[in-house]
């Protein structure tokens, strides 16, 4: 069989598996580029930088890395601020993609969003018995919460109880936060600290993430492996699931990306999400 056959062949297997349910969706930041009208979203480190630094003025020795900027106005302008400026660049509404609102229409048990954008839950919210986890700041823990590591919120944005997920039938897991509805924003070197302290033994991942994971894989949709951050999350998600994983990736992968692959039994598809969507629509008609 040949190569396309092959392809061809990868991208109907990954499309069952999302749509009985046997995978669950891990979509990166720059999935919500897929839709044109959000090109103007910062969701690239490097974009996200530039829009931090046209607020404050960020030293040149930190411009490549954006928990290193995200600190440095923490520290010097106040986490207030630093929140501001990521609600401003997360302001414009996110218009959910082909992917997202097919996704959200198949109602699966969990979504993974790595995105600050709302596109997910703006797709979701066209249908019912749904709502959203999200990863906090330590920084804005609640009085009296004790120790924060996400917040729960129902179809209408209203913060709630851990105990309403249960009989959520799609469970949206935001892990670095979002700007909808509350703007929670894991950003900062502050941030991640006791969070990739404690992830390993899954502390700050929520347990009804980790029940609704236990019987399925992933598919990394819009995701690249290309720095520790995006690595380590991915790790720490796919720990006691089922498998198998997937990732959709087109062109050539890094050392670290092949070597994160092959220690984590990923099969990379080498294409991209547009080749799913454009296999999904040749399915349909």
């Amino acid at each position: 069989m040949n190569a396309p056959n092959n392809l061809m062949l990868s991208l109907e297997g990954t499309l069952r598996g999302l749509s009985n349910g046997s995978l669950i969706p891990y979509l990166g930041a720059e999935a919500v580029l897929l839709d044109a009208a959000n090109a103007a979203l910062p969701v690239g480190h490097p974009e996200l930088i530039a829009r931090l630094h046209r607020k404050v003025p960020i030293p040149a020795r930190l411009r490549t890395n954006l928990t290193a900027a995200a600190q440095y106005i923490e520290t010097f302008r106040h986490r207030k601020m630093l929140r501001s400026i990521m609600n401003e660049c997360f302001a414009q509404p996110a218009i959910p993609s082909l992917l997202h609102r097919w996704l959200a229409g198949l109602r699966p048990a969990l979504i993974v969003d790595l995105g600050y954008d709302g596109a997910t839950g703006t797709a979701l919210s066209e249908g019912r018995s749904w709502g959203q986890v999200q990863g906090v700041s330590r920084a804005e823990s609640r009085a009296g919460q004790g120790i924060e590591w996400v917040r729960y919120y129902d179809a209408a944005g209203t913060l709630c109880d851990d105990s309403a997920a249960e009989g959520w039938n799609t469970l949206l897991y935001k892990p670095l936060g979002s700007v909808a509805p509350a703007g929670n924003f894991l950003v900062s070197d502050a941030d991640f600290v006791e969070v990739l302290t404690e992830i390993d033994l899954q502390t700050p991942i929520p347990p009804e993430v980790q029940r609704r994971r236990a019987t399925r894989g992933f598919v990394f949709l819009g995701c690249r492996f290309d720095n520790q951050l995006a690595r380590t999350y991915a790790r720490q998600l796919m720990k006691r699931s089922a498998g198998p994983h997937f990732a959709l990736i087109e062109g050539p992968l890094t050392r670290n990306e092949l070597q994160f692959v092959a220690e984590q039994g990923i099969t990379v598809i080498p294409a991209s999400v547009r080749h799913l969507l454009a296999t999904l629509c040749t399915t349909i008609a």
